[in-house]
């Protein structure tokens, strides 16, 4: 029996498994992000985080930011196959490091007693959070960082009344004036 070829079927012991943030940019239509998740599903990939939005009104461009686990000969494979879906202008792939700007969101609800609320308010203002919403019991705050100091604000609030937690996928753009993304094929 011939060993497989692909990069899907065995990962190759050598490489090792990394988190990859991958940007598509896609025609803003029905059924096109259906498309893009089922390219990693297809495969048995997860899609770890996934944020989506329009950036170009006057195109109907979206930009899809993917978070997803593996090796890169399966990155690079799952880039070519995006390239091949028609509604797909771009993609990129970046890596975590000083030359990109990482940054998620996250709103967290606190709902408590005065003392409670009250000590949640010192932990948040730690963070320099912005109020959003403030009651007698109840408030809610925005935090725009990092992954870990998200994690951080939302394991030191836990004690004292977390009530819901709503987060975005990480948005990654590169620093400086350098742009790297592929374009139907070509490095631009």
């Amino acid at each position: 029996m011939s060993k497989s070829l692909s990069a899907y079927s065995v990962e190759n012991k050598k490489e090792k498994t990394e988190k990859h943030i991958m940007v598509v940019w896609v025609d803003n239509e029905s059924g096109v992000l259906t498309r893009v998740a089922g390219l990693f599903s297809g495969r048995g990939y997860n899609i770890e985080t996934l944020a989506v939005a329009q950036v170009d009104d006057a195109k109907h461009i979206s930009r899809i930011t993917i978070t997803t686990e593996g090796t890169n000969s399966v990155v690079d494979q799952i880039k070519a196959q995006l390239l091949k879906l028609i509604p797909v202008h771009k993609v990129a792939s970046f890596q975590i490091n000083n030359k990109s700007i990482l940054r998620e969101l996250a709103l967290v609800k606190i709902i408590g007693n005065k003392k409670n609320l009250e000590k949640a308010k010192k932990i948040c203002n730690s963070f320099k959070t912005e109020y959003l919403d403030t009651t007698k019991s109840s408030f809610i705050v925005e935090l725009n960082s990092t992954r870990s100091e998200i994690d951080r604000l939302i394991k030191e609030l836990k004690p004292y009344g977390v009530a819901s937690i709503a987060r975005t996928g990480p948005l990654i753009m590169s620093k400086g004036s350098e742009i790297t993304q592929i374009n139907k094929g070509k490095i631009l």
